[in-house]
């Protein structure tokens, strides 16, 4: 078909509606206004291929769409379905075990949880358990439980003067900003009725981090949002006034997440009203710019003098530091500098590159950052290597969402287990995937204040705290079904995977160190080039 021919036919099927509109409007064929009032079924559908034809006749010849240019009207129906693609593929075609990255499994058992509803399975496992890469835990006769004195910890090393009894689970950093206010309100009264902490993110504590008493880890991030002066550098003086409240339990630097690694983040200024401005200590209406790296120190050693500067004014409370891991050899220059200064963090946070609450550039989410478990086993072993596991607690963070997920990262060497996205399927997200529109359909992900009313802060923060309770409980279940009655006790032999047809634990699948054997002449070949490549004195 020629060009002319085509645009002959595209122009007749256009016309052809206002034609026929043209024929029902009067039986005579003669439009008036009196005839077409008169005869109201005529007159609707007149109106209806009237609009058809005016918008087929702009998209043919105006739009910049290439399948509107050429299928005028009906390429909006692709469009159409493709809106409500991620809905029914949800809702209709994706079975149990499939979705990401939360099945539907793992969100219902939230779900059940939450609600404290029946969260037994029927029926048996729909989980491939012969396939590659399936993890899965060795069962003890002997079943125990676990002892009421680990079921909870301590945080803080020798330095620390107020040291902190933490829930084996806790909430992970997001930001108010990234969560609407009833959300974090709602977190909050959770964490404070089950007695677990809340981490703030690194934008800051506002008033509804504080209007329920829930115990508050504050993130420090590079753009020092709370704690910052007006050229963005570190104000020690603002740092101190507020993590001097009581509810202020610990202090977490963070280097870098999982969604994102050395990635900065933008604040728009439009997004910037006058509650922001006060809660980050940011001017209102422009624009802020959080740079990927922090502005006060450039180097290991650096990095460990602000864990101390932050631990004084504080008055020793516990003070960490959050990454995703990257270049190992960095992590291990941080090592080479607690060595060196004798200044220990009380606690490192390690966000696996499955994380991510919120936006985050693809190639950065896709590709960026080692997987949680993995990251989890290379500092556990680094630290013991450099024998200072025993000074240093560690937290894991990277989709939990079951008693499971809590084991295998505390099998892999963490002490407890951070929840942020779980946590918001428990106030009621339904992994919609729009937490970057501002347009969250359950007022969770949003700064619509229509859309955040939504969310009840005395009902969700119930279910918070049910669900908190629920998978903590799991977890100790699951500890004491293998035997043993302190969660110290596991290790990565306890954690096994199917390779090449065959169940490895995890220190078959790595190599693990033995306490104090990065200090020796003879390293493992696995960890000797990294810890030759490490310097205190540079990342």
């Amino acid at each position: 078909m020629t060009p002319a021919v085509k645009l002959f036919w595209s122009i007749a099927l256009l016309f052809m509606p206002f034609s026929l509109a043209w024929l029902l409007s009067s039986t005579s064929g003669a439009i008036s206004l009196q005839s077409l009032t008169g005869a109201p079924v005529q007159f609707s559908i007149f109106l209806l291929l009237l609009a058809y034809t005016l918008l087929g006749s702009y998209e043919l010849f105006f739009c910049k769409s290439n399948l509107r240019r050429n299928y005028p009207v009906l390429a909006n129906l692709r469009y159409m379905l493709e809106y409500i693609r991620p809905e029914i593929q949800q809702y209709f075609i994706a079975n149990n075990v499939e979705e990401k990255p939360f099945s539907r499994e793992r969100r219902n058992l939230v779900y059940r949880r939450a609600k404290k509803a029946n969260d037994t399975l029927p029926f048996g496992t729909e989980q491939e358990i012969m396939a590659e890469g399936y993890r899965s835990l060795f069962h003890s006769i002997n079943a125990k439980e676990v002892r009421e004195e680990h079921i909870r910890i301590s945080i803080g090393g020798p330095d620390c003067k107020l040291p902190y009894n933490a829930s084996r689970l806790n909430i992970s950093a997001m930001s108010f900003g990234a969560i609407s206010s009833t959300a974090v309100a709602a977190l909050n009264k959770g964490a404070a009725l089950g007695n677990f902490a809340h981490n703030t993110g690194e934008g800051s504590m506002s008033k509804y981090h504080l209007a329920h008493g829930g115990d508050i880890i504050w993130q420090i991030g590079t753009g020092y949002f709370g704690c910052r002066n007006h050229d963005g550098s570190f104000n020690d003086e603002a740092f101190a006034e507020r993590a001097n409240i009581d509810v202020v339990k610990m202090i977490e630097i963070k280097l870098s997440q999982g969604a994102k690694p050395s990635h900065g983040g933008v604040l728009p200024g439009a997004k910037v009203t006058q509650e922001i401005a006060d809660i980050r200590l940011v001017d209102v209406g422009v624009t802020i710019i959080s740079p990927a790296a922090h502005p006060e120190f450039d180097s290991p050693t650096g990095l460990l003098h602000f864990v101390q500067r932050l631990r004084n004014l504080s008055n020793g409370k516990p003070v960490g530091f959050k990454l995703c891991l990257g270049k190992k050899s960095e992590f291990l220059g941080i090592i080479k500098a607690m060595l060196e200064t004798g200044i220990l963090p009380d606690f490192i946070t390690i966000d696996g590159a499955e994380g991510g609450t919120g936006a985050a550039p693809v190639e950065f989410s896709n590709r960026l950052g080692i997987p949680c478990l993995e990251a989890t086993y290379f500092v556990n072993q680094v630290l013991l290597g450099a024998s200072l596991r025993q000074h240093i607690r560690l937290i894991s963070a990277g989709q939990t969402a079951t008693g499971f997920d809590m084991l295998e990262k505390i099998i892999m060497g963490a002490d407890a287990v951070n929840a942020a996205r779980a946590m918001m399927l428990a106030l009621g997200c339904v992994q919609s995937k729009s937490c970057n529109t501002n347009k969250c359909p359950t007022g969770i992900a949003t700064q619509n204040p229509a859309r955040a009313r939504a969310i009840n802060v005395e009902e969700k923060s119930v279910r918070v705290c049910n669900f908190h309770h629920a998978t903590v409980e799991a977890f100790l279940e699951l500890c004491g079904a293998m035997g043993y009655d302190d969660p110290g006790g596991l290790s990565p032999a306890d954690l096994y995977s199917r390779i090449e047809g065959c169940l490895k634990n995890f220190d078959q699948i790595y190599t693990p160190l033995a306490p104090g054997s990065l200090l020796e002449e003879s390293i493992p070949v696995e960890y000797e080039e990294d810890w030759k490549l490490a310097s205190a004195q540079s990342f």
